[in-house]
């Protein structure tokens, strides 16, 4: 599902959302998101899974065509687990 399905899907569900109502919703979850993540913050929406921020060390890589070692800056990545809830109701899928 796409940015837009999301949109859309909410809209239909909700008919006393106009489509963009429903956008401004969507981008306001992410922006908030996106911002506590920033900020270094965890965030969690139980049932489904938690968000946080994981730090990479520097090092040094490889160019893979030149083979010329390269440094690699030390930097944040944004990691998702899932919730119990939820690979509860992907593996119940495939049962």
């Amino acid at each position: 599902m796409i940015r837009s399905e999301l949109i859309q899907k909410i809209a239909e569900e909700n008919p006393e959302l106009s489509p963009r109502e429903a956008e401004k919703i969507v981008a306001t979850v992410f922006e908030e998101i996106t911002a506590a993540l920033a900020r270094g913050d965890r965030v969690e929406l139980r049932g489904f899974g938690a968000f946080s921020v994981k730090h990479r060390e520097g090092r040094i890589g490889r160019n893979p065509r030149t083979g010329a070692q390269v440094v690699v800056e030390e930097k944040a990545v944004p990691f998702f687990k899932t919730g119990k809830l939820l690979r509860d109701r992907l593996n119940e899928r495939q049962a």
